[in-house]
């Protein structure tokens, strides 16, 4: 059983104390969406720091439908927020390029420039990237590496879909913004359409193991060991390991 006041309470501690430990003093910097898992983390740093302490930054490609989410978040919480269209950053880099994109550099591509344009607001502002990933998403690779799989602490990563909408629910957020439904906001797509499964069946298989659709199952399986590297540190090489040549 999720416990989600216990859960509340701990993940705010938990980044009170990442700030002072990491930051003391700082702002928690947060790329807003409108969706649940921005709007949770959001949610949570406003209540750890205080909502002065809270700045939350929206990043329309041209333009987005859904934007009046992401404006009720900034409402709802008071905090304050900044708006950059990163439209014409990424036509720039498109036209820069010394090769026409792919469709998965081309999807690809506006989150890493969103993380670009949060690490700039940071530095200017006393800040800390939060990252704002679960582990539903995570556990499937369903993210971009360098873009919002990138941050300096991460509150949702260890929590499946169904829990955060829970810990949502816990912090008294709009449950239009709980329930919103999950899409990427560049392809026109919802996550599920895109992934060929739902999270609640995700949630269930990571959280108890069960799944009923054999087919879903090894799907799941596949981008789950396909996308484990997103997750590792990077390989380094170290001088001080000697390597045994067979």
């Amino acid at each position: 059983m999720f416990d989600s006041t216990r859960i509340k309470d701990e993940c705010i501690k938990w980044i009170q104390d990442f700030f002072e430990q990491n930051g003391k003093g700082c702002k928690a910097v947060i790329g807003i969406s409108g969706g649940k898992d921005s709007s949770v983390v959001a949610a949570l740093c406003a209540e750890a720091l205080g909502k002065d302490n809270v700045v939350g930054v929206m990043m329309p490609c041209g333009h987005q439908n859904d934007i009046d989410a992401a404006e009720l978040l900034i409402s709802h919480l008071g905090i304050t927020s900044y708006t950059v269209d990163v439209k014409d950053s990424v036509d720039a880099l498109v036209k820069a390029l010394p090769m026409e994109l792919t469709t998965q550099a081309k999807t690809n591509l506006p989150p890493r420039v969103r993380m670009a344009t949060l690490y700039a607001i940071a530095q200017c502002c006393n800040g800390r990237v939060a990252n704002t990933c679960n582990l539903s998403e995570d556990w499937i690779g369903y993210s971009t590496r360098y873009g919002d799989t990138a941050g300096d602490f991460s509150p949702l990563s260890h929590l499946t879909v169904q829990e955060v909408k829970a810990l949502g629910r816990e912090l008294g957020l709009p449950e239009s913004l709980v329930e919103k439904v999950p899409s990427d906001g560049l392809c026109g797509k919802t996550d599920e359409d895109n992934l060929g499964f739902t999270y609640a069946e995700l949630d269930k298989y990571i959280r108890e193991g069960i799944i009923e659709d054999k087919e879903h199952k090894e799907k799941i399986d596949r981008l789950h060991k396909l996308n484990l590297f997103k997750l590792q540190l990077m390989p380094s090489y170290d001088p001080n390991i000697e390597v045994k040549y067979e």
